[in-house]
């Protein structure tokens, strides 16, 4: 049929120990916005990295607008018009914007690679696609929905007419989001089709024409999205009914556990980025932060955990200085975090899984004893973690890189629940996770709160942040200027708040 411009038909892939890809079936036709919809691990990247040629299937056929195709490589998929936007961005940060998209395919003059000549076609590509990228600037100062366009214009400038996106949506803020969506309407506007690995089933329903499921590795069918409902979709892709919302009972709040007063932190540019920021979480209760992307909260949680230095005011935990303590003294004096980067600040990627979930104790007994390891009882606790928290990997020894990130966040979150500490900062905890997954890291942040324990909780998501806090805290430039109850407030409220709109403090106060 001359309709499909890519048919991917029986795929299977395998790696050593696991069938990532059984039997997978997906047609994307010529103008649509197609979602691959799956759980964490169900093999829905691993399709994709075999049609942009970096997996070989061991079978099934590919083909392209009906000819049967061999993707060797990426260059081939290039070639055919297939390009891929990954969820970890592959940029060289101290290169600027248009370096890295002619990286590989480097327009020349005389033997000299002609940047004036770059630029400018990649100015017109950007305008054309409603983009907005200066091309002349650095990747390390573009926040991360630029560096996304700079992918997706990195795809545009090799001639792509197919976009493989691969969860575009989980590093950014609800405004770059609805501006990403319209870049690809733009793009579909202009006769490109779009296939999106998601598991935001909100997204499906408001972009996608139609959506292919698959669950551990099998296929279980298309659906056109205009008739079914995003509870069919949960269901279908998780194998049962899933909730959206969270039961919790109502908190008890006792004594604070975290006090911070009159808090200044700077950026790396001596910038301030925390502004005399108050804030108390107590025991038994979750705070939600609610705020745009780079309103402070990242510096606010690096200065509580000890990553960056604060420049004056005071955290106390437990009635205890902590400022500008280390990051270990700080966690023994009984905090934990689960980072918002969980690649440069949850994992050693190239260590095994097992031992990663114990890098917070492995100092410790019985981990260790005259600082020499006991690599039998660090990875019996690893298996009793990795059961507890379903973490899905082939083994306790298989390296933390190997994972899928909904797997990699669950063995972060299990170490850092597992030590019972006072206080509980979750970042971004559920960025990049299917609703099966989301819904039990709610439920464990909930259980944390019922043991008495603080939790202070991070989040762009509006949903989640409703969904599950206690308490929400505004941040807005580098202060928290606002507290208002879940119960008494809604995703628009919370929006205007989160973009300086006043609202007094709840309470009178």
């Amino acid at each position: 049929m001359e309709d499909y411009v890519i048919e991917m038909l029986n795929i299977r892939k395998e790696f050593p120990g696991i069938v990532a890809n059984d039997d997978i079936t997906i047609q994307l036709k010529k103008g649509e916005i197609h979602a691959l919809l799956g759980e964490n691990g169900a093999g829905k990247s691993t399709l994709m990295n075999v049609l942009f040629g970096l997996y070989q299937p061991e079978k099934g056929e590919i083909r392209v607008k009906g000819e049967k195709v061999n993707i060797t490589d990426p260059n081939v998929a290039n070639d055919l018009g297939i390009g891929m936007v990954h969820q970890h961005f592959m940029l060289v940060e101290p290169f600027s914007v248009t370096q890295n998209i002619i990286l590989g395919s480097e327009p020349t003059k005389n033997g000299r690679i002609n940047l004036k000549k770059a630029e400018k076609e990649i100015q017109e590509l950007s305008d054309r696609y409603g983009l907005k990228v200066d091309p002349t600037a650095k990747i390390r100062d573009i926040s991360v929905g630029m560096q996304q366009r700079v992918e997706i214009l990195k795809t545009l400038y090799r001639g792509a007419d197919v976009l493989i996106f691969d969860e575009p949506t989980a590093v950014l803020t609800p405004q770059e989001i609805t501006e990403l969506i319209e870049i690809m309407h733009s793009l579909i506007a202009e006769g490109k089709s779009i296939i999106l690995i998601t598991h935001k089933l909100k997204e499906i329903m408001q972009v996608c024409d139609r959506c292919t499921v698959i669950r551990k590795g099998k296929g279980i069918g298309t659906v056109n999205v205009a008739g079914t409902t995003t509870n069919e979709l949960a269901s279908l892709m998780v194998g049962r009914e899933v909730s959206f919302k969270t039961e919790k009972t109502p908190a008890k709040p006792k004594e604070p556990v975290l006090k911070i007063e009159n808090l200044v932190v700077k950026d790396t540019r001596k910038v301030d980025m925390v502004k005399n920021l108050n804030l108390d979480v107590r025991a038994g209760e979750i705070v939600g932060i609610a705020g745009i992307d780079g309103n402070g909260q990242t510096e606010l949680i690096e200065a509580i955990t000890g990553l960056v230095k604060s420049e004056s005011g005071s955290i106390k935990l437990n009635d205890k200085e902590i400022k500008n303590l280390s990051p270990r003294k700080v966690t023994e004096s009984g905090l934990a975090h689960i980072p918002q980067d969980r690649h440069k600040y949850g994992l050693v990627l190239d260590m095994p899984i097992g031992e990663n979930i114990v890098l917070q104790t492995y100092y410790q007994k019985p981990y260790s004893k005259n600082t020499i390891l006991n690599y039998k009882e660090i990875y019996k606790k690893a298996n009793e973690l990795i059961e507890e928290y379903d973490v899905r990997t082939p083994s306790p020894y298989t390296p933390a890189r190997a994972l899928s990130g909904g797997n990699q966040q669950k063995a972060i979150i299990s170490r850092e629940v597992d030590r019972s500490p006072d206080l509980l900062i979750a970042a971004q905890p559920t960025r990049g996770l299917d609703v099966g997954a989301i819904e039990f890291i709610h439920k464990k942040l909930i259980e944390e709160r019922d043991k008495g324990r603080a939790v202070l909780l991070i989040s762009f998501e509006l949903d989640e942040i409703l969904d599950v806090s206690d308490r929400i805290a505004v941040i807005f430039d580098g202060q928290i200027v606002s507290e208002v109850k879940p119960e008494d407030t809604n995703e628009q409220e919370l929006g205007l708040l989160m973009a300086g709109s006043k609202k007094e403090k709840a309470g009178g106060e």
